[in-house]
């Protein structure tokens, strides 16, 4: 077998003796099934390593809202539904699925061959407890307002579990994939302080076997998962906080994929020796990058500040600069090419000129021409936040620093580490102005961050954003199963946001992830290339961590 010498492959191979990355006997041996009709063999064995700039906040799914969390609990747990490799909802724990003809009430017809990776059966029961804990105000959970029209969850029987709802609420069948926790080991425990976050037991295709802080999370393959045993052993999450430090572990050996930069993907592996040993994949990502204010700062309460401030961001400058051409511009808060994106809503080109002159309307004037403008005494400088390790963030928040000190804004740049960001910052509310990202749903309910109500402790409306139109508006396309009508209702959204800018709209980035060729069986689709990975494999010939 090819043994790497990199620090970091050393590093790992360490961790197979210490038996932390193979942890029972069986999994030092090679498992081989025939592909049917085809020559190739499908092999159990090897560790898939991936690098990460942040370690995980909590492995409660449904208390969890940071990318790392939430990509480690989907191999974990299993929620009723999720979607396909085309986005289509269809069942996971859920065997079937009923909806009532008034849109009130869904049967959930539960799989019977679903165990607890401790061995105990699941059940009904389980699906009951888990909404029954989100709901629970004294949980605090991010996400609960998908589930607030729920007016009875009713175990049925041991396999079947019935909701009823207040109302039509259209995205129910695809808010209802979150994810389910068990019931036996968690019953009468405070679930906001427990073990569980560091210690969780799924039904999924992988279970924790090491978590060490900051540093990496291994996941061993779930044998008895009822889709069948994942093929790849191996999970491991390592925590690398800078993306310099990714690549030259991934070109060297220690993590088998990572996401590039758009300079990485385009110069550091457009060579022989690269395209030899990775394959590269480009598509525009469910995510957007933008801008918050907090909108109880008196800075950007008037809305001509946050005009002018967009106004003078260059994107252009910013895509094809930072972004090398790998983005595209965002106008809103929605899935771009999708019904509910407005195409027609107001854009806020370049133009510093038109933000002086809003800036000015506002009241803000350079009165003692030191270049920085003033309004009632206060000089209009602020702090610009964001998180360490993602240098793409921290190059277009120079950009942005630049373009707002050309109209007399100064701004101070704070690049914060991850965990103490979300909890000590964001969470607080402890900032004046962010750079972040949101990973959009598929279906266009946006109500956990836009609605009024999402500004209660622990929502996700941390700018505090507050429109009535826009709160009706979530509230109608919530409750209407017309895709013309609910179009309609997005579409007024974006125009409204569009028009107040709570926050400058910046870019839908591309995701360029990079997979060594060892891994077989990665087919791209809408979903993007992660949707299928227990039926990823690699060859006997080619693994890589065996004993």
């Amino acid at each position: 077998m090819n043994r790497l010498k990199s620090k970091a492959s050393v590093y790992l191979n360490r961790l197979i003796k210490k038996k932390a990355l193979f942890i029972t006997t069986v999994s030092f041996f090679i498992f081989s099934v025939p592909l049917a009709g085809a020559q190739e063999i499908l092999s159990y064995g090897d560790a898939y390593v991936s690098g990460s700039i942040a370690d995980a906040i909590t492995l409660i799914p449904f208390l969890a809202t940071d990318s790392t969390s939430g990509n480690i609990n989907s191999m974990i747990f299993n929620g009723l539904t999720k979607v396909d490799k085309d986005l289509n909802i269809t069942g996971d724990l859920a065997e079937s699925y009923d909806v009532s003809d008034d849109k009130l009430t869904i049967t959930f017809h539960l799989r019977k061959n679903v165990l607890w990776q401790d061995g105990v059966k699941f059940t009904a029961d389980d699906v009951k407890f888990t909404f029954d804990i989100i709901l629970d105000p004294r949980n605090a959970a991010p996400y609960a307002a998908n589930f607030q029209d729920i007016e009875e969850i009713k175990v049925v029987d041991k396999y079947t579990v019935q909701f009823k709802y207040r109302k039509p609420y259209a995205p129910a069948l695809l808010k209802l994939g979150t994810a389910i926790i068990p019931k036996h080991l968690l019953k009468n425990i405070d679930i906001k302080n427990c073990n569980f976050a560091r210690d969780p037991v799924g039904t999924g295709p992988y279970k924790l076997a090491e978590w060490k802080t900051d540093q990496h999370i291994i996941l061993d393959s779930f044998y008895n998962y009822f889709e069948g045993r994942p093929f790849i052993d191996k999970y491991v999450e390592r925590v690398i906080p800078n993306q310099a430090v990714q690549f030259l572990e991934l070109i060297t050996g220690g993590i088998d994929s990572m996401g590039l930069t758009p300079y990485q993907y385009k110069y550091r592996t457009d060579t022989k020796k690269f395209k030899e040993r990775f394959v590269k994949y480009k598509y525009l990502s469910r995510s957007y990058t933008y801008i918050g204010y907090n909108l109880k700062d008196p800075l950007f309460e008037d809305k001509r500040v946050r005009q002018a401030l967009s106004y003078a961001v260059d994107r252009k400058a910013i895509i094809d600069g930072v972004l090398m051409g790998m983005g595209e511009e965002c106008t809103g808060p929605f899935i771009k090419g999708t019904y509910a994106y407005n195409e027609e809503v107001r854009k806020y080109p370049y133009n510093p000129q038109k933000a002086k002159e809003l800036l000015k309307e506002a009241g803000w004037i350079d009165r003692n021409n030191d270049g920085i403008l003033e309004k009632d005494g206060l000089k209009f400088s602020f702090k610009l936040i964001t998180n360490q390790g993602n240098k793409q963030r921290e190059d277009v928040a120079t950009i942005i620093q630049q373009n707002w000190r050309e109209i007399g804004v100064e701004v101070e740049i704070q690049a914060i580490a991850w965990a103490a960001f979300i909890t000590e910052f964001v969470d607080k509310r402890n900032f004046q102005a962010l750079i972040l990202g949101w990973t959009m749903p598929i279906d266009p309910d946006n109500y956990n961050v836009w609605h009024s109500d999402s500004m209660k402790d622990g929502g996700l409306n941390f700018i505090s954003y507050r429109n009535k139109e826009v709160d009706s508006l979530i509230e109608r396309g919530r409750e209407t199963y017309n895709q013309d009508e609910r179009q309609r209702i997005y579409r007024k959204i974006h125009e409204i946001t569009a028009e107040e800018q709570p926050y400058t709209f910046l870019y839908f980035p591309y995701a360029l992830p990079a997979v060594s060729k060892r891994f077989k069986g990665i087919e791209p689709a809408p979903a993007g290339i992660s949707y299928n990975f227990i039926k990823w494999y690699v060859p006997e010939v080619e693994q890589k961590y065996t004993r």
